[in-house]
């Protein structure tokens, strides 16, 4: 039995317990035993453009299948498997990728196989990043959990796990956090109603995030008054490791009352608009609030005074002064969906805080989408040509002429993908969508992303959502709308709106391939020509 034939074997009893991470590997080689190289990619848009590079004799398997959902996907023992055998292996990273994925990557992968973020390595060759800027209109603040800071006297990476717990809350209500996941049941963070139990190290009221993460959530709470939430948090370097402990906050939520009348926090601040987070901050091991949006202060003046008063930056808060406000226009219906009834009835009133994407939706402050423009994928080849030839150099002579004749053909796919997009009227170069997946294909082409929908999803579309949206494709007078194949459970809003109004409903996509769309050329013009299908004037 060869070593890594051994080192398989070992693995499938730690895998048999219950765990995608295996121990006990260090120094065995990843080498299979075919003699060929062996590369693992995240997803099958990477390994598409590995396998152009590679050519034959190099075996490339994706973690996540082709048309599956990198945000989401959990892996499997085969998975796991692929790793343990592989010699290199390519992620995208920038949190595109669910954490479990990078995780079960980074936890398997034999000591000294280069471990390659391609969205951050192809920088060096020119490649283009775009900040995640999130500008979603809610009538209420939007609040997400965040980790910030790199925590490296901690020694954390990117395979750290920050958990969040939820140990003591008072109010006169039930108070719950959840996540409403890509087809709409909830995935309960927090959740008063049913107790905190510190038995079991508060298990059932944690959230765990990566390391420079973001998600999410939605707050509801079921009765008007005061709420107070304790919070802890702590840090598990790596997987299997031991918790390392960080802050505890107790966060103040004013619940269909007057904010600026919170006993025992006269002069805090109040937030009652945009986009904020709790936060754990690894560098300063503390709980805060991290708010980009206007902020107000509750001094002794009218609230009313207070409306323009903003911060461009991000602003740092402390929980112990600071209230997050739920107006009784947050007042909302308990959905009759499964999956709601810790909620109440259906029917019943709560009070809601949505969270503002539809969907499990962790990321990070880049966007991850980079290969929407084709430019960008040409600087992605490039690293995967320069990692290939340095793990096989007996094969770099052909790993760089297999990336030339690809590179001539990404030019051409380029050259494509603007020249199609240009024959479509400037005036209606609108794309609306339900994922934020598109900011590069629109600077790279010159495409309007005129907005993706994010419907309340925690209930059903209000006719205040339909008529917004109703009135933004009408007013940019668009003649269609786009949806990802493997994403259509989630768009009934939109379709709905689309029939409504005569738009077309058209193809696009952004982290998959499906039956006919197999490869990254074909995603890339199949979007080109797509948009000019059903867009162009005819």
């Amino acid at each position: 039995m060869t070593a890594t034939s051994r080192r398989w074997a070992a693995a499938v009893g730690v895998i048999a317990a219950g765990s995608l991470v295996l121990t006990g590997c260090a120094g065995a080689t990843g080498a299979a035993d075919d003699g060929r190289l062996h590369v693992v990619t995240t997803t099958g848009i990477l390994a598409d453009l590995v396998r152009n590079v590679a050519g034959d004799g190099v075996e490339v398997t994706s973690i996540v299948p082709p048309q599956g959902d990198p945000h989401s996907y959990d892996p499997t023992l085969r998975d796991v498997r692929d790793v343990v055998y592989a010699d290199v292996a390519f992620s995208n990273y920038l949190l595109l990728e669910d954490h479990s994925v990078v995780t079960t990557l980074d936890a398997n992968l034999p000591d000294g196989a280069p471990n390659i973020s391609l969205a951050e390595s192809a920088t060096k060759y020119a490649a283009e990043v775009i900040p995640l800027v999130e500008n979603v209109n809610l009538d209420t603040i939007w609040l997400g959990l965040r980790v910030s800071g790199a925590g490296e006297e901690l020694g954390a990476t990117r395979a750290s796990e920050v958990r969040l717990r939820a140990t003591e809350m008072e109010g006169p209500g039930r108070l719950a956090g959840y996540l409403t996941e890509t087809f709409g049941q909830p995935r309960t963070y927090f959740d008063s109603g049913d107790g905190f139990d510190a038995a079991d190290g508060y298990a059932r009221d944690t959230a765990t995030l990566p390391t420079d993460a973001h998600t999410h959530m939605s707050w509801a709470f079921t009765e008007p008054g005061i709420y107070r939430l304790a919070l802890e948090s702590d840090l598990i370097a790596e997987p299997g490791g031991q918790p390392q402990e960080l802050g505890t906050a107790t966060v103040t939520f004013a619940v269909g009352v007057d904010p600026y009348s919170v006993p025992g926090m006269a002069g805090a601040r109040v937030l009652d608009g945009g986009h904020a987070d709790v936060t754990v901050d690894l560098d300063d091991g503390a709980i805060l609030l991290q708010a980009d949006a206007p902020v107000v202060e509750a001094a002794d003046e009218d609230p009313g005074d207070h409306g323009d008063v903003g911060h461009a930056q991000a602003e740092r808060l402390d929980p112990a002064r600071t209230v997050v406000s739920v107006p009784n226009k947050a007042l909302a219906s308990v959905p009759a969906e499964p999956g709601f009834g810790f909620l109440g009835r259906p029917g019943d009133q709560v009070y809601l805080l949505p969270q503002a994407v539809l969907g499990k939706h962790v990321h990070g402050e880049i966007d991850p989408h980079l290969w929407q423009d084709v430019r960008n994928a040409q600087a992605y080849v490039e690293v995967i040509r320069d990692t290939l030839a340095a793990a096989a150099p007996g094969q770099a002579d052909r790993f760089r002429a297999n990336a030339e004749a690809y590179l001539a053909e990404l030019r051409e796919t380029d050259a494509y993908v603007e020249r199609t997009i240009a024959e479509i009227p400037r005036s209606r170069r609108h794309l609306v969508t339900t994922h934020d997946a598109f900011a590069y294909l629109g600077r790279a082409y010159d495409v309007d992303i005129a907005g993706f929908v994010t419907p309340n999803p925690a209930s059903e579309p209000s006719v205040a959502d339909r008529i917004k949206l109703t009135r933004t494709v009408q007013a940019l007078d668009v003649p269609a709308v786009f949806l990802e194949p493997n994403l259509a459970a989630r768009s009934t809003v939109l379709t709905e709106v689309a029939r409504e109004n005569d738009l077309r409903v058209c193809p696009i996509y952004s982290d998959a391939f499906d039956d006919r769309v197999t490869t990254y050329v074909d995603l890339m013009r199949a979007n080109a020509d797509s948009l000019r299908r059903c867009l162009k004037k005819t």
